[in-house]
């Protein structure tokens, strides 16, 4: 199953966490390919970092939580708070998936 995995930024965070764990964060994404499909960051509209989307693979909600704890960028105080939402395909590639 599809998923979406939003991660909001605590608003108090230290500016510098993200850079410094930046090079384990992507390390940590890349080790786990196999079930995130994509991810980024999320910035409010005066630019102001905001969090990130993942949009992951996996059998449940456990499974994400799991992942979401090992990622370098959690106990760092980073991210205040996730969000999982089931996600379902119908328009990629300029084209309608579903009838």
């Amino acid at each position: 199953m599809k998923f979406i995995v939003l991660l909001e930024d605590s608003d108090d965070a230290d500016p510098g966490l993200r850079s410094r764990h930046m090079s384990a964060h992507l390390t940590f994404l890349e080790s786990n390919a196999s079930k995130v499909d994509a991810a980024g960051p999320l910035f409010k509209v005066d630019g102001a970092n905001a969090g990130g989307l993942w949009i992951v693979e996996a059998d449940g909600a456990e499974s994400i939580e799991r992942l979401i704890h090992e990622d370098p960028f959690w106990p760092t105080g980073l991210r205040k708070s996730y969000t999982i939402l089931n996600w379902k395909r119908v328009f990629a590639d300029r084209k309608r998936l579903i009838k």
